[in-house]
């Protein structure tokens, strides 16, 4: 039996037949000859409520997972946008019906509260301290604690939340642990842990709801736009520039379309900021499909940075950098911010690794590049061979500086050399069998500047290292 195909779930005709879940699928027929049958499908159920997170995304931005086939949201401070709790509760259910969807809600004070009431009671909407009240008839499995200790709290005869509710919390820590005290004081009301949403919540946020949905691409331009002149201005108030910025829009049929554009630096230029939305809008493989209409837009900023005020420079460089600034951001919107890189330092000796390929618009990295020392060369070349290429040397001791080598089958006669330098592999990366390198800034007869590297110690880990070139001075 424990093979045998069960049934998953059952809709409201099945449950009035008498049909459970868990039940055998040849049980399930020998009561009901003619039953219809679905094979589940787990990840379109997931599927599914992913697209219900981001249609309920509309209402507030705050939206969770509730498994296996729940949401939470956080609608604090959200009400008023929809005429009040009652409204909004009513607006989600209708909307959700429209797509053929049954649901059950409940709008409490805590998430434990608002699932345990949706669940395992009638739902509706708690007022305003009276949590405890309303979950304390609820049966005990509506705290969500493992069928096991269910069947044991019903043997000791508390089969309510209000039985559990009268006994101590330490008696019920000591015999069942102490996550049923912490789920008991969660769903009565007493101790509140915020949500963990799917998308973390924005640093600031404007939107525009519509009575009528917005069909017109041209009037949505102009949405954006007063979207994005308000954003801005908040910024300004709050001293800070957006690093990011995020167009949601939502359709009436559910689907939400969301356009993503970075800034290489905080800004908050509303001209710059609506070039760059025009730029996104011109690269879309999939143009923009209002369909029924827009009934939201939303304008969001997920990261945000200090910005001050910049004062001109005298020598017109400061209008330079803006210029280049926004030529990087315009390229990272058209071809994405993987496209367009920059080099950035790493913390290493390595000259291998010195240098990463970041994204441009990535955030400045804390370390910085190594600066020469005052009127001295350059220690690093500003071309490195990766793989360094093998050369022929003739040195006038094993472990000094080679006189002459030779390099695409040129001889270079070595006038001046500087070193070594020892650089030690890193051996938590490359293994302890990689050797040492000895460095040389060498520069031969017609003054052409070499870094070369000799692999290995003397007599210590080769008996005869070989040489190598791996960059050029400029």
């Amino acid at each position: 039996m424990r093979n045998a195909l069960r049934l998953v779930d059952c809709d409201q005709n099945a449950v009035r037949l008498g049909l459970t879940r868990g039940l055998t699928l040849a049980d399930a027929r020998a009561r009901i000859p003619d039953l219809i049958v679905i094979e589940a499908e787990p990840q379109a159920d997931q599927r599914l409520i992913e697209r219900l997170a981001a249609f309920c995304d509309r209402f507030t931005p705050l939206v969770a997972l509730d498994p296996p086939h729940g949401l939470l949201l956080d609608i604090t401070g959200c009400t008023h946008l929809f005429g009040g709790e009652a409204a909004l509760r009513a607006m989600i259910a209708e909307r959700l019906r429209a797509g053929g969807l049954h649901q059950r809600s409940a709008i409490a004070g805590t998430p434990e509260a608002a699932h345990a009431l949706s669940r395992f009671g009638a739902g509706g909407i708690v007022p305003p301290g009276e949590d405890e009240a309303m979950i304390r008839p609820l049966p005990v499995a509506a705290l969500e604690i493992g069928a096991e200790t269910v069947i044991a709290l019903s043997r000791a005869g508390l089969k309510s939340v209000g039985d559990l509710a009268e006994r101590p919390s330490m008696v019920l820590s000591a015999r069942f642990g102490e996550d049923l005290a912490i789920r008991l004081r969660r769903t009565l009301g007493r101790e509140d842990v915020r949500i963990t949403p799917l998308r973390p919540a924005p640093t600031c946020m404007v939107e525009r709801h519509f009575a009528e949905p917005l069909l017109d691409m041209q009037g949505l331009e102009a949405v954006v736009t007063r979207l994005i002149a308000e954003a801005t201005r908040l910024l300004e108030q709050r001293g800070e520039g957006g690093r990011a910025f995020e167009v949601s829009l939502f359709r009436t049929d559910g689907a939400v379309r969301r356009l993503g554009i970075e800034t290489g630096r905080p800004s908050r230029d509303a001209d710059a900021i609506l070039r760059l939305y025009r730029e996104r809008i011109d690269t879309l493989a999939d143009p923009l499909d209002p369909g029924f209409g827009f009934d939201a837009i939303r304008l969001a900023i997920p990261a945000c940075e200090p910005l001050n005020t910049h004062q001109p420079s005298l020598d017109g460089r400061a209008v330079e950098d803006e210029a280049v600034a926004e030529l990087l951001d315009r390229l990272v919107t058209r071809f994405g911010r993987d496209r367009v890189l920059r080099f950035a330092a790493r913390d290493t000796h390595d000259p291998r690794r010195e240098a990463r390929a970041v994204p441009v618009a990535a955030s400045a990295s804390a370390i910085a590049w190594p600066m020469p020392e005052p009127n001295e060369p350059p220690t690093r070349p500003l071309q490195l061979f990766e793989p360094p290429q093998p050369i022929e040397t003739l040195a006038e001791v094993p472990d000094g500086p080679p006189l002459r080598f030779r390099w695409r089958r040129v001889l270079h006669e070595i006038a001046r050399a500087e070193g070594p330098e020892r650089i030690a592999p890193e051996w938590w990366r490359d293994g302890p069998a990689e050797p040492a390198r000895d460095y040389y800034r060498v520069e031969d007869a017609q003054g052409r500047r070499f870094w070369l590297f000799r692999a290995g110690l003397y007599e210590r880990e080769n008996e005869m290292p070989r040489w190598f070139l791996h960059g050029l001075f400029a």
